[in-house]
This record gives C-alpha cells, sequence and structure tokens, in this order.
C-alpha cells in the first residue's frame, strides 16, 4: 500500500505513529508523513527546526513533508490555541500542494488532540478520492472540557459541529479505548466503522542494568518506590498523589519518584517544598524514551493516575500498557475502563481517581507485601499485555484492517 500518515505530531517527538510508521515500512508498505515542526512537550522549537524549515526530510526510507508551525509554548492561553488552529489550516492548503503529485491508496490520520489534524486529510481525501482512516487517541470535545476552562455552549456547539463532519467524512474510526464508542455512537455514527485499536507499551525492549549507560541518571532512594512516569500535566491530578503523599510522609520508607515534565512540573516542586516533603517525594527531571527501562526496573510499583472526568473514565492511558509490560505492581488511579484492565488483570489495585486517602492507605500496604506477592502482581499483568497488547500482534490487526479499507470502494 501506498500509505499517507497525517499527524500534527512526529519523529522526533516521540509518539507511538512513529512506531506504526516504520512498521508499515517494514513491512513493504510505501509510508509518506505529512506533519509538523516538532516542539512538543517543551513548547519550542527543536534544534534545527524552525517555523517553516525543513520542509522535507527522509527518516529511514519514510518521506516527511513538514508544514509551518506555532510552538505550543507552555502549552494553554492563546499559544495552545494558535497551535490547535494554525497547522490544519496551513496544511488544507500547502499540505495538499506538497503532495498533490504523489499517489496514495489510504489516508492515516492520527488523532491526538486537536481533532482538528482530520481537516486537511478530509481535503486530501476529497481531491484525491481515496479512503481516510483515523485513530483516535484523544476523544473529542469531552477532553476539551475536561483540562480547560472552555465551556460556554457557543464553543460546545462549533467544536460538536466540527467533530460530527469529521467522523461523518472518515471512512474507518479506530479506537484506543473501547469506551470512546459511546461519545462517537453518539453523533450517529454506525458501530460497523469503528474498530478496537489499542496502545501497546512504549518501551517495547527491556534493557538490563548492564546495557545501559547510567553515567548520567540519577541513584534512587533505598526504600519502596514508587514512580510515576510521563506528562506531569492538568489531566495526571498530581494533587491526588501529593495529598497521600502528604498523609503518609512519616513513613519513611516509602518514596515518591516522578520522571517527565509538563504544565504541572512546577506546582509539583512548589508542593515538595510547601509540605515538607524533601524525604519522601523526588522530581528526576525528563529522559528520553531508551533511558526510561532504568525507572522502571528500579521501582518497586508503578502509578498511573487521571483526574476524575467523564471523559478520562472512556481513557486508558498507553502509560497503562508500558507498566504493565514492566512486570510490576500497578496503582491505578483511573476510574472507568483503566482501572477494569487493571481489575481484570489483577495486576495491581485500582483506585478511584481523586480518593487520595484510599491511595495512602493502599501504598502502605502495598509496602508490606514480601517481593514474591508484588511479583505475582507484575505476572499477572505482564500475561495480560502479552495477550491483549502485544505490539505485533497488534500491528498486524491494524495493517490487515487498512488492507480491507483500501481496497473498498
Amino acid at each position: 500500500m501506498k500509505i499517507l500518515i497525517v499527524t500534527q505530531y512526529f519523529w522526533p517527538e516521540n509518539f507511538k505513529i512513529n512506531e506504526l510508521a516504520l512498521w508499515l515500512k517494514g513491512r513493504g508498505h510505501e509510508v509518506t508523513v505529512l506533519t509538523g515542526q516538532p516542539n512538543y512537550p517543551e513548547g519550542y522549537f527543536y534544534d534545527n527546526y524552525y517555523f517553516n524549515y525543513p520542509n522535507y526530510q527522509d527518516w529511514q526510507g519514510i518521506s516527511i513533508y513538514r508544514m509551518p508551525t506555532i510552538p505550543r509554548g507552555r502549552g494553554k492561553g492563546v499559544r495552545l490555541i494558535l497551535n490547535y488552529i494554525f497547522f490544519p489550516f496551513i496544511t488544507s492548503f500547502l499540505g495538499y500542494k506538497r503532495i498533490r503529485k504523489k499517489e496514495f491508496d489510504l489516508i492515516f490520520v492520527c488523532q491526538l488532540s486537536p481533532i482538528f489534524v482530520a481537516l486537511p486529510a478530509i481535503r486530501i481525501k476529497k481531491k484525491k478520492r481515496i479512503p481516510i482512516a483515523m485513530w483516535i487517541l484523544d476523544i473529542w470535545p469531552d477532553s476539551v472540557f475536561a483540562v480547560s476552562k472552555f465551556n460556554g455552549l457557543l464553543i460546545k456547539s462549533i467544536l460538536n459541529v466540527i467533530v460530527k463532519y469529521i467522523y461523518n467524512n472518515t471512512d474507518h474510526l479506530f479506537i484506543s479505548s473501547r469506551s470512546f464508542s459511546k461519545s462517537i455512537l453518539s453523533y450517529n455514527i454506525s458501530i460497523n466503522k469503528i474498530t478496537y485499536f489499542p496502545n501497546w507499551s512504549e518501551h517495547t525492549i527491556v534493557l538490563t542494568d548492564k546495557n545501559e549507560n547510567l553515567n548520567d541518571l540519577p541513584t534512587l532512594p533505598i526504600g519502596f518506590n514508587i514512580l510515576f512516569a510521563g506528562n506531569i500535566g492538568e489531566a495526571q491530578d498530581i494533587e491526588t498523589i501529593i495529598n497521600a503523599a502528604v498523609l503518609i510522609k512519616r513513613e519513611k520508607n516509602i518514596k515518591w519518584i516522578f520522571v517527565g515534565d509538563g504544565r504541572k512540573r512546577t506546582f509539583l516542586q512548589q508542593e515538595i517544598k510547601k509540605n515538607q516533603l524533601e524525604e519522601t517525594v523526588f522530581w528526576f527531571g525528563r529522559f528520553p524514551a531508551q533511558k526510561m527501562s532504568y525507572f522502571y526496573n528500579k521501582s518497586s510499583a508503578l502509578i498511573v493516575s487521571l483526574k476524575k472526568s467523564p471523559v478520562f473514565m472512556l481513557t486508558v492511558p498507553a502509560r497503562l500498557q508500558t507498566c504493565m509490560s514492566y512486570k510490576k505492581t500497578i496503582i491505578s488511579l483511573l476510574s472507568g475502563e483503566g482501572n477494569d484492565i487493571v481489575t481484570k488483570a489483577n495486576c495491581g489495585i485500582a483506585i478511584e481517581s481523586g480518593d487520595f486517602k484510599t491511595l495512602a492507605q493502599v501504598v502502605v500496604e502495598l509496602s508490606n507485601l514480601s517481593q514474591d506477592e508484588l511479583l505475582k502482581y507484575g505476572e499477572n499483568g505482564y500475561n495480560y499485555f502479552m495477550e491483549n497488547f502485544e505490539k505485533e500482534k497488534l500491528l498486524k490487526n491494524i495493517e490487515n484492517e487498512l488492507e480491507i479499507i483500501a481496497n473498498t470502494d
């Protein structure tokens, strides 16, 4: 197949779509990517990238056409809105011009926020008369209202119109969470148009300590280490974790380890100082993906969290699959489908989002378990992961689906 991938985020930014594109290329498909200039998550252009430079790259045999981009800045306010709107607007015109002489069998949209990324793909679809499939990783407009102050009726109405237009003009929808179907079906979309395609582990190779370069990695504290890894943002409900840490800060053996960065990182640092948590809560910064196995392997348990919100009850963050792949006990503060997976897999403890008192209690209980009991949770999670979220199995499934879509008149 000749596949055009439309995504606002792509290599050297670290997203699942990179792996999917490389895998499809490795399977013999011709892959072209229409994307923006990399600026996530720092909010400013990566070195050697600018507003409209470079406009073409070749990455491991994948042709990348880059569009002018307004960087997201600190990821809020007017700057974020401009970042969301400018890329789909400019790509709807300049993007088609760049690739108009190329032939494709299929367009594949990777839909993180914003959903507007599908708009230029729809224009290309209509011009070239080819099908379009979209992988929904963030359900709109629900997620917008869950983490922002945009809740006016006019804004809701406008977004609902745009979302309905996109769903109606997309030939197939892949969803990363089964619960997303509830929101999509409310737009009178046929269930036959929807296929479940979940995330896989972000770190498919778990490196051993002897294979890792440890020189630039911090020494973790001794104790029962609970690792929070990834985006430290509004959605991740850092407040609940901090409140639990405050409640049991006299338990000096329990250490809360944060690795990552994001909008709430400054808040986290301020709360550590404000509540005198320097002996039990640690922020070590952000590290590249290939270094993260060090932190996972050195941790006693892993925590995955999202705020209490109707939309987040539908969401299964990719971090959950990653945690399961590392054979570690999982503390799930997800509610909804995320907690259901942890409970079904029996790979840890599921707690309702926002319940810091239960979180504190559970952490103390886990810290008193034997290594064999913790390992049993980890093995359960790994076995469930291999059965349901193993990378090769999932990617072969979507390849088959894409071939069907590409060959459907």
